[in-house]
């Protein structure tokens, strides 16, 4: 599925219209069916209940009083208040009010203080709210009677279900400047928008309820360069093994990593390279803490490298040691635990410009190229980098509040300029390819934020590299797959080796969504 920027939107919504001959009008009472099958979802049954329908001067408003129409079609008490300015509704909207007039149903203007009165008196005694008042069109800063409302309609503690998207929260970048809709439920009108998913505005759409609204599915297909990764889009991923595969057919990795007093990091993301499916995993680390590694790790090879001081990997020697070992395997990771030394930083931009094989970067190989950033753009390969914010703001020179302002368009930005494949961890993960296509997942909890988490994504998708072409994004689902199925026992207690351990459980499930399709 699609995700959608304001204007696209807007202009499927234009196409649909005046290509295909579908008029706004009959889109509006679309998703207005829409949104009451979403109140009489939360609300069971609508007879002799009492809802409050807030509107503002937009088709946004228009859609909210179909569904207040449909409401008291149903036997439900409805009141209406508008807001905004009677000159800039549109004729849709117009149309909208009035057949509610017609109908005798009460509407009110927000335009004294009687008005505001009689709002908070229904606010208290209603049983939902449906929230209409601003669009995706909204953007900056809200207007004092706007704010005014939200912030009444919140502090009344009811159900709301928003029209679209939450009143208050940027489209495009999921902001919030002053405050908007807590809302219990949003229908998504036609495709989903950047705002549902990227905080805090992610925090303020409840339950994501998703509907075309009758728009020709070729309006809402082409020309987007936003993909939600799905599990329709899962199943097609990560191909079925053949019988006669063997370990080195399902792919031989190299991991550089750990340092002293780093070690789990190494060990996580080799674990999660093997729990993904690699056949073969050899990882390599200091020469001091081979033992330990050794020890540790069972089914892991390892690979003693020279090191400048006890626990540091450096020189030419581990260099020349690196780049040799390198040809041998399908895929290279580099980074995690690895350290933070000059020296060390030094070896891993030599090894990412010379070496001739995918390559993952994370955390400490990402680190070394901060103010450097123009030596990705020589590597041999198409580079995956896997930071979270506040890496790809320091690679970038930026701060994580430029970063987030716009971040789908930053993400994109950075993965054209540096000509790599960027997987950026936050709330949602933004997958960038080089050539401007987005992929964005919500799957995910906040129990995730725990250290290792960014260790096991780097390692899963290291160890799908020679499975799939589509590693990055498989990657990213098998992980938040797992990381939801461990928080389901863990809760907000889970840690990355829970994750882990639930990879191949994450595997399976994505087995059986292929199955159904058979």
């Amino acid at each position: 599925m699609k995700v959608t920027m304001a204007k696209q939107m807007h202009e499927i919504d234009e196409m649909a219209n005046e290509t295909f001959g579908l008029p706004e009008i009959a889109l509006m009472e679309n998703a207005g069916h829409r949104v009451f099958l979403a109140a009489l979802k939360i609300l069971g049954e609508i007879e002799r209940k009492s809802i409050c329908v807030l509107s503002g001067s937009g088709n946004n408003g228009g859609d909210a009083l179909v569904t207040a129409r449909l409401l008291s079609n149903s036997g439900a008490k409805i009141k209406v208040f508008l807001i905004g300015n009677q000159n800039h509704r549109t004729d849709s909207l117009n149309v909208q009010i009035k057949i509610l007039r017609e109908m005798g149903i009460e509407i009110v203007m927000l335009e004294n203080d009687r008005a505001w009165e009689r709002l908070q008196i229904t606010l208290r005694f209603c049983d939902a709210v449906i929230d209409g008042i601003l669009g995706t069109g909204f953007f900056g800063e809200m207007r004092p009677p706007a704010l005014r409302l939200i912030r009444m309609v919140n502090s009344a503690s009811k159900p709301i279900i928003s029209v679209d998207i939450p009143s208050g929260v940027a489209s495009d970048n999921g902001a919030v400047n002053d405050e908007a809709i807590k809302a219990r439920c949003t229908v998504a009108l036609g495709l989903p928008k950047i705002g549902h998913y990227i905080s805090p505005g992610a925090n303020h759409v409840g339950e994501l309820i998703i509907d075309d609204i009758g728009i020709p599915a070729k309006l809402l297909t082409e020309d987007i360069h936003q993909t939600l990764l799905d599990n329709e889009l899962a199943k097609t991923l990560l191909p079925a093994r053949s019988r006669e595969v063997h370990k080195g057919s399902c792919g031989k990795i190299l991991i550089v990593a750990g340092s002293r007093g780093m070690t789990g990091a190494a060990s996580l993301a080799s674990i999660s390279a093997l729990r993904a499916g690699a056949g073969l995993v050899t990882l390599a680390v200091p020469e001091s803490l081979n033992d330990l590694y050794e020890v540790k790790l069972t089914e892991v090879m390892t690979a003693p490298l020279y090191e400048i001081k006890s626990g540091i990997i450096a020189g030419a020697q581990a260099l020349n040691m690196l780049l040799n070992m390198a040809e041998k395997f399908d895929a290279v990771l580099i980074g995690p635990g690895l350290g933070r030394d000059a020296d060390t930083i030094d070896l891993v931009r030599k090894f990412v410009s010379s070496v001739d094989k995918p390559l993952i970067l994370d955390a400490d190989a990402i680190f070394a190229f901060n103010g450097a950033s123009e030596g990705l753009k020589v590597c041999k390969q198409i580079p995956i980098l896997t930071p979270h914010l506040g890496e790809l703001a320091a690679l970038m020179n930026t701060t994580v509040n430029e970063l987030r302002e716009f971040l789908i368009i930053n993400v994109r930005k950075i993965a054209q300029e540096l000509r790599a494949i960027i997987v950026a961890k936050s709330e949602c993960t933004i997958i960038a390819y080089p050539n401007g296509e987005i992929f964005i997942s919500a799957l995910g909890n906040s129990g995730m934020a725990t250290a290792g988490s960014g260790d096991v994504l780097a390692g899963t998708i290291a160890g799908l590299m020679k499975q799939t072409p589509f590693a990055p994004l498989a990657g990213v689902y098998l992980h938040g797959t797992a990381g939801d199925i461990a928080a389901t026992f863990k809760g907000e207690g889970l840690i990355a080796s829970d994750i882990l351990e639930n990879l191949p459980v994450a595997i399976k499930k994505l087995r059986e969504l292929q199955r159904q399709e058979l």
